[in-house]
């Protein structure tokens, strides 16, 4: 058995689960709805307030696909009821963010803006507090749309090894290197 997959899922109060015939997860809770189309071998059973998803044989494609649909289905039901939050930081000197709504204006070195309109399942403020980094914090119910946001968003100035600079997540631990002066010995 998968680890993961045979874990059951249990849905908090407020929340509704729906398994069409054709194996379409509809989950609606207090901040959305979210879908997700499950694999036709894949068995989604709700019983009371317990969700559970089986796989039909030992196959090496069933175990793989149990555990992928148990967390998809979970961080739907998380996403609905709790959301989920990142903080990206801008660090180097220049650096700015600002919002428009959901246009996302980044100041990052460049000779140029970086002008960036995100979907509208996620909800973007920026902060620039005299004496701090800005930052960027990114809010949605859906945990992949909001991964790959933040991580595009990353990608246009990674943080560099030497000093530092660049778009990172709060909290993220960076691996510095010593550079050119510390050879020299």
């Amino acid at each position: 058995m998968s680890r993961i997959g045979k874990n059951p899922i249990n849905v908090p109060a407020g929340v509704t689960i729906t398994v069409s015939n054709d194996n379409l997860v509809t989950v609606k809770g207090p901040k959305g709805e979210l879908s997700q189309q499950v694999d036709t071998d894949i068995i989604v059973k709700q019983e009371d307030n317990v969700l559970t998803v089986s796989r039909p044989t030992e196959q090496k494609r069933h175990k793989a696909l149990h555990g992928l649909y148990r967390s998809l289905i979970n961080n739907m039901v998380v996403g609905v009821t709790e959301g989920y939050k990142i903080e990206q930081e801008l660090v180097g000197v220049g650096y700015r963010a600002t919002n428009q709504g959901n246009t996302l204006d980044l100041v990052l070195g460049y000779s140029h803006h970086y002008v960036f309109q995100l979907p509208q399942e996620i909800k973007v403020t920026t902060t620039s507090e005299k004496g701090q980094t800005p930052k960027i914090i990114l809010e949605s119910i859906d945990k992949q749309l909001i991964g790959q946001v933040a991580a595009k968003i990353r990608s246009l100035r990674a943080p560099e090894p030497y000093k530092g600079k660049g778009i990172k997540f709060v909290g993220e631990v960076l691996r510095r290197k010593a550079g050119k002066s510390a050879s020299k010995k």
